[in-house]
């Protein structure tokens, strides 16, 4: 074989594989974008049904607040709202129990493709990802981000990691 077929060989194999990479499912994610510029904070592996929360300190009410969403598709659909006392931003018309001196709101099944969060300091608001927490207020350096849930390529995964 002459070093031309070889190379000609060789690049045909390559473009088929960077084909496959950009078309094969390598996994979800959770993403945090700086709302303003797109800068990536974070990246977390997700799945279908994955419990992904906010929790933070009211800034009026000085309560804790607890905000649950699973990832459906890519949605995060509210599944929950936890909160110690009423405040402003708070459902007072919705359908509230009350589980341990707590008030729990379950929502009918709002979905967002994009939740966009202002971490504070004051708040300390803290992202919850399955079993895994992240200080959002310190990923962020207090930024303005955007949390969505993406679809990944082998090739998208493979090429963010070189540059991670």
């Amino acid at each position: 074989m002459n070093r031309t077929r070889i190379v000609v060989v060789a690049a045909s194999v390559l473009a088929v594989l960077t084909v496959i990479a950009a078309v094969v499912p390598a996994g979800t994610v959770l993403v945090a974008d700086d709302t303003d510029t797109d800068q990536r904070y974070l990246t977390v592996p997700v799945s279908e049904g994955s419990t992904v929360a906010l929790e933070y300190t009211h800034s009026v009410e000085r309560s804790r607040v607890y905000e649950a969403y699973a990832v459906r598709g890519e949605t995060l659909e509210m599944t929950r709202a936890e909160f110690e006392s009423y405040g402003w931003g708070f459902p007072s018309a919705a359908n509230v129990t009350i589980e341990n001196g707590t008030f729990v709101y379950s929502p009918d099944r709002t979905a967002a493709a994009v939740l966009t969060v202002s971490p504070g300091r004051i708040a300390g608001h803290t992202l919850h990802v399955d079993d895994r927490s992240y200080d959002l207020v310190s990923v962020t350096d207090a930024q303005s981000v955007d949390l969505h849930v993406v679809h990944r390529t082998l090739l998208a995964t493979m090429i963010e990691s070189i540059y991670e």
